[in-house]
């Protein structure tokens, strides 16, 4: 059974919203891969399976509502301070949250079916709006959806530490995985 045609509420409530980093450079065996979760997200996608093109996304995160879930790799295991600092990093000195709360994504454009979507849209991040391709498929009611964001498009210069020996990749990961939750 699919989903029917309507409006679907998205947030925490219905399912996660996931970014992933990778570390590069000289020095990456010190670091960690990192799985970082929004918590603080709310959108609506409106689906209409006859037509996949009357249907469209939209999503908005704050900027401030990063938090690490997890960190593979690395010499020794993070702690709590570390996934504090790494949080802290990401609010204050990446994302800038104090002066751009919120990330936005609006669809332009979807094609597809049920077991392969795609979604174009616009992303923006402090300030700087540019095109997205965001990639998935339905099952049921459960979506799940990825896209690759370069940081330095938007703006971002990757972490750096350790006079750049380690570094995080310019590109990281964002998926979705939500069920589609009726509006009420």
């Amino acid at each position: 059974m699919g989903v029917a045609a309507g409006a679907y509420a998205l947030g925490p409530e219905t399912g996660r919203l996931l970014v992933t980093t990778a570390r590069s450079g000289f020095g990456a065996k010190a670091g960690h891969d990192l799985l970082i979760e929004v918590t603080r997200w709310s959108g609506e996608a409106v689906v209409d399976p006859a037509d996949p093109a009357a249907s469209s996304v939209r999503v908005e995160a704050e900027a401030g509502s990063f938090e690490v879930r997890e960190g593979t790799g690395g010499v020794k295991p993070l702690t709590a301070g570390d996934r504090a600092e790494i949080e802290r990093t990401v609010r204050d000195r990446i994302l800038r949250a104090g002066r751009h709360p919120l990330i936005t994504f609006r669809s332009t454009r979807v094609e597809g079916g049920p077991g392969a979507f795609r979604v174009e849209g616009d992303l923006t991040i402090m300030d700087v709006t540019r095109p997205v391709t965001v990639t998935g498929s339905l099952a049921g009611d459960r979506a799940v959806a990825s896209a690759t964001v370069v940081q330095s498009e938007w703006g971002i210069t990757p972490y750096s530490a350790f006079f750049g020996a380690l570094r995080l990749r310019d590109e990281v990961g964002v998926r979705a995985e939500v069920v589609l939750t009726a509006r009420r």
